[in-house]
This record gives C-alpha cells, structure tokens and sequence, in this order.
C-alpha cells in the first residue's frame, strides 16, 4: 500500500488555481476510481492514464487505485492531469520517490503510447506557480518555449512518461530551461500598408485620431469604398505593445491554446474580424465554465465589425457594457468570472441594403426598407462611437493616381508622439489613452476657454446630443489637440470632433 501526491493546475476563468492530486494503491479489488468534481475528460484520464503507464515498460500491478484532485469545490476539465496523475499513482505504487517532486509542478496530457502531449494554458499555470514558490515546472515539450516566458521559474519540457520517470530517477538529465529577457518591439513591417489606400483623406485622418486616442470608429459608405481595407490596416498604425500587454495578450490565447509553439509571446497588436453571424456567448465568452470570448481576444487590440446592421441586434447591445467599462463580467453558479476587453471598436456598414443611399438616383431601396435596415442600430449603441466618418466612392482620378500615399509608418510616428503625451498626462491616473477618461479626468484636463465653452453650447443645443456624446467631443478634441502639439483644445479642435458626430443625425435623424 502506498500514497502519493503531485501538484497540478486547473484554468478558472483568466485564472489558474494550484490542484493537489493524490493517489492511493491498496490492496482490493483491482479498481480505478478518481473523485473531486471531474468534468467528463478528466474521468476519461483514468484508461489513458492506465495504458500510458503500462506501454512506459511499468507494471501496473492489480490494485485498488483511487486517485483525489483537491480542493473538491473547485471544478476540473481538461486533459492536463494526465501527466501528475500518472506520477501520483507511480509514487503510490513505490517506483518513484516522493521527494523527486518536491515544489513541483506537473502539466500534460498523456497519449496511450506514453507521450506527453501538448496542453493550453501554460502561461497562466507557470505564473500560478510562481506566485507560490514552486521551483520547478514539468510541461509538455511543444509548450516548453510558452512556460519560459515566465521568469523566476525552471521550466522542463519533456516528450515521454518514460523519459520523466528516468529523469525523476536521476538516470537522465533533463535541460532545465529559465526565462531569458524578451524584448517585444515589433520590428517586422506590417503587412498591409496604408500607402495602399486611394483617396479616402478624411477616412484616413478619422482613423488616424481614433487610433491616436483610442476612440471607437464607425466607417459608412457603399460597397467598394475601402472600409475594410482601412480597418485591416489599423493595427499597423498602433504603438508597439508593451512587454506588459504582450502577456496579457498572450495569457488570454495561451487559455485557448491559439499560441504559436515556436513563437508563443504575441508581439503584434489582436485584430478580430468578426462575422455577423457571431452568437452572443461567442463574442462575449461563455460556457459552463466560462472561456473567453472574442471581445477578449480582441484586447489591446481591434474588433472589426463589417456590415454592422447585419449583427443580431442583442449582440450589439451585449457590446455596451465592455466598451464602457473594459472589463466583461460571466456570473455562473461557481462564482463570477472576469475577462478583460480594452479594445479599440472599428466598425463598417453601408448606408442601406443596396448600397447606394443618399444617391436617389441609384438607391433601389424604400425608404421604409432604410428606416429597418438603420434601425437596427440604436441609440446607446451609437452614442458609444465616438467618431462616425463616411467614406464616399473613390473616383476614377483617385484610383489611377500614381502619387505616392502616406505609409503606416509616418502616420504611425504621429500617433506615437500623440500616446507619449498621454501617457505623460495620465501617469497619475490609472488610464492610459483619452477615450478613457471618466468626468473627472475630462474636467481636469479639457479645460475650455469662454469662445471654446459657446461653440460646444450651440452644437449641444442645435444637435440635440446627449450627455455622453457631449464627453465623447470633448475626448476627441483632447486627443485633436494632442496630435497637434496643443496643449489647449482651441475652436478648430472642437469644431472637427463636432464634425464627427454630425453623421449619425445625417443618416439616423436622432
């Protein structure tokens, strides 16, 4: 008889919590029983397990074996147990010691020949383990570069059960791998480039203060105008991630094992397209045990939402609380989960079904078939945009015109001095761009002169705006002004940010 115990990890929301599984071999009826509320594929461990370890060259002799992942409050899933249940049972069994797994941690799934096979979520459980003073990390080979990304830890990538066995055993040497300094500057060229764009001057400039600023933007034009074109190549425009971000980043693709094994650390800022099929629980995240969504995966990065009047209109409304408040919160009856969504919101529709409005003599819809299509977009919903730019047909002279464009990059170095000045600004506060100042922030840092003060009165009175939309102006100018060096927001500010909340009452009437 014999008892073992190996410490493991299980996913919870963004967050990893360390797991005790125990094993115990007894004399008895030769049964293989696991407890401590097991989702399905961790039941489904005790056969892999088994035969991993019998095709390893180990006996598994005819005993009672009953195996605990603790604490029973918390639910496990996943195939990651595999690798620690196999050793808790092997300690158990007597043929490995348990000193050999003294402040480790041990992460894997077994296939039925003995290898140990890749895992998601590697980031966050060696951070985990960190966090509580474990030494030393057992992974998957194929995830050993993501667990190195941690420092303070050693990580150690094995292939085999066999080959983890001899190493616990001290026959083999195993490379014990520590994090070296990553540098996240994202040195690469991207890959679509802005010089591409024909035309659209206004468009590119809407997109170059909503980038600056970190505003949500809304393109609408007729088919073939080039708003997907300028949304696709916005990332290219943003500052370099931090260090920071990129693990933040990189956390939220490791949970749902989108990273890549050769270059797990993602330098280059999320871009998501979405489709406008997309249910609710995908775009927000969900499931019995909540995972990310797709407003996560966007984090730091782009959401893309082409034909937005073709979403489902509860969808888009789901999107309201995460722009406000950059955070998204999933309760379930295990607790509540929170996945973070600070995003830029970049979204494109044409002006009606066909296409062609407010060209009456092209446009084949009703103008009860406008006021539906339209509709489908309400009120807070647009009130979170803050600017709304319309992008024209590009004329023939535009597309044939050989002179060379403004390239990502040099509109890219302005956004960089604009974000510097921000992050100058707000190093006091806990925000970092200006979209997201609270009215506290607006009133200490957009002060207004007298003439500023009745320009902004009239728009307000004459466009019928609404509170938020007055703070979105205001957040605009701010971000006008920072991309021209000002340190006031003067007239011309205003007067622009007005012009980019003037399209809506254009189209919706509101």
């Amino acid at each position: 008889m014999g008892f073992g115990m190996v410490l493991s990890a299980v996913i919870h929301g963004l967050q990893a919590e360390i797991i005790q599984v125990e094993a115990d071999a007894s004399n008895g009826l030769p049964v293989f029983q696991m407890v401590g509320y097991l989702s399905t594929e961790v039941k489904e461990a005790s056969q892999r397990v088994r035969t991993a370890i019998r095709n390893s060259g180990v006996d598994f002799p005819a005993k009672k074996v009953v195996i605990n992942l603790s604490p029973a409050s918390i639910r496990k899933k996943g195939s990651s147990f595999d690798l620690s249940i196999a050793v808790s049972i092997l300690i158990a069994l007597g043929i490995v010691p348990q000193k050999a797994v003294e402040n480790m941690m041990l992460i894997g799934e077994l296939g039925l020949d003995g290898n140990v096979r890749k895992v998601p979520g590697i980031l966050p459980v060696v951070l985990k383990a960190r966090e509580k003073g474990i030494c030393i990390c057992v992974v998957p080979k194929e995830n050993k570069k993501e667990g190195t990304l941690v420092s303070g830890i050693k990580i150690v990538g094995v292939e085999s059960l066999k080959e983890l066995v001899k190493w616990l055993l001290g026959q083999v040497n195993l490379k014990e791998e520590q994090n070296e300094e990553y540098m996240c500057l994202e040195k690469q060229q991207a890959d679509k480039d802005f010089s591409d764009i024909c035309g659209q001057e206004n468009v590119k400039r809407a997109t170059e203060i909503a980038v600056a600023g970190g505003h949500n933007l809304l393109m609408i034009g007729p088919p073939g105008s080039g708003k997907s074109m300028i949304a696709k190549r916005i990332p290219g425009i943003f500052p370099p991630m931090t260090l920071e971000e990129s693990m933040e980043v990189t956390k939220i693709y490791s949970i749902l094992g989108k990273l890549d094994p050769k270059a797990p650390l993602i330098c280059r800022r999320p871009f998501q397209s979405v489709h406008h099929t997309i249910s609710k629980s995908a775009m927000l995240g969900g499931g019995r045990i909540p995972v990310p969504g797709e407003i996560s995966l966007a984090h730091r990065g782009v959401l893309f939402l082409d034909e937005l009047p073709e979403f489902q209109k509860n969808v888009l409304e789901t999107l309201r609380q995460p722009l406000e408040e950059h955070s998204i919160r999933i309760s379930r009856s295990g607790g509540e989960y929170i996945f973070p969504s600070d995003f830029m919101l970049v979204a494109a529709m044409n002006p009606c079904p066909c296409g062609c409005y407010p060209d009456l003599n092209q446009c084949t819809c009703t103008p009860t078939q406008i006021q539906n299509y339209l509709g489908k977009i309400s009120q807070p919903f647009l009130d979170r945009i803050d600017i709304c730019v319309e992008a024209p047909k590009v004329n023939y002279d535009q597309l044939i015109d050989k002179e060379k464009h403004e390239s990502s990059a040099q509109i890219r170095e302005r956004i960089c001095k604009a974000r510097e000045i921000q992050m100058k600004r707000f190093q006091e506060e806990k925000i970092s761009s200006n979209a997201a100042m609270e009215i506290k922030d607006i009133e200490k840092y957009c002060n207004l002169e007298k003439k500023e003060k009745e320009l902004l009165k009239n728009a307000y009175t004459v466009l019928g705006l609404t509170a938020r939309s007055y703070h979105k102006i205001l957040k605009v100018a701010r971000t006008i002004a920072d991309l021209e060096g000002e340190e006031n927001i003067l007239s011309g500010h205003i007067k622009e940010a007005i012009g980019y909340r003037t399209l809506d009452k254009k189209y919706w009437g509101r």
